[in-house]
């Protein structure tokens, strides 16, 4: 069975939803690891309450960048991990990751290229746009770069962010399940 890592920093409905997906068999893998750069943060107990391990760590708490990211690697290799998926994880990789797992898929709540950073809804919302959506891509260095591997929209013409998050986190919870199932069995 395939071996998945997630990366979250926040509340973890996405790694609720890739966990709860990997236990009923909807996704033929099973999270290994998740990997938070927040100790405390909500996904850190829900890795607990499902009984997965959780590497939280403290970023400042190391020399760099790369002093953490070797750390990650090292943990990631330790439980054998396949693929690795970023699910709210709010930093941008380096090398030493990048490197190491190249294949790392990240989940953006925006129709890339527009709308790229941690404040996409809110900006979205702001502009006016009328379709909204939801990526999956390869990650690279870049901010939210990297080749898109799936997209899903949704039209809305409201203004209400709190309405956009909630359509935006169910897009996510079905899309990410679809492509990370399809990725471990390609």
């Amino acid at each position: 069975m395939k071996r998945i890592a997630v990366f979250a920093s926040g509340e973890g409905s996405n790694f609720e939803a890739i966990a709860a997906a990997c236990e009923r068999g909807a996704i033929a893998a099973e999270v290994a690891l998740v990997v938070c750069d927040r100790p405390g943060a909500r996904v850190t107990e829900r890795a607990a309450a499902r009984g997965i391990a959780c590497f939280a760590f403290a970023p400042k708490e190391y020399a760099s960048k790369a002093d953490y990211e070797r750390e990650i690697v090292a943990r990631l290799d330790a439980v054998g991990v396949d693929l690795v998926c970023l699910a709210g994880y709010m930093r941008i990789l380096s090398e030493v990751l990048l490197g190491a797992y190249g294949g790392i898929v990240n989940i953006h709540p925006s129709l890339l290229p527009a709308f790229k950073g941690a404040h996409a809804i809110e900006e979205a919302v702001a502009y006016g746009v009328k379709v909204y959506g939801v990526t999956i891509h390869w990650v690279d260095a870049t901010l939210d770069g990297g080749r898109i591997i799936a997209q899903r929209a949704f039209a809305y013409d409201g203004d209400d962010v709190h309405e956009v998050e909630r359509r935006v986190h169910e897009v996510e919870h079905e899309l990410y399940v679809e492509t990370i199932d399809k990725l471990v069995k390609a």
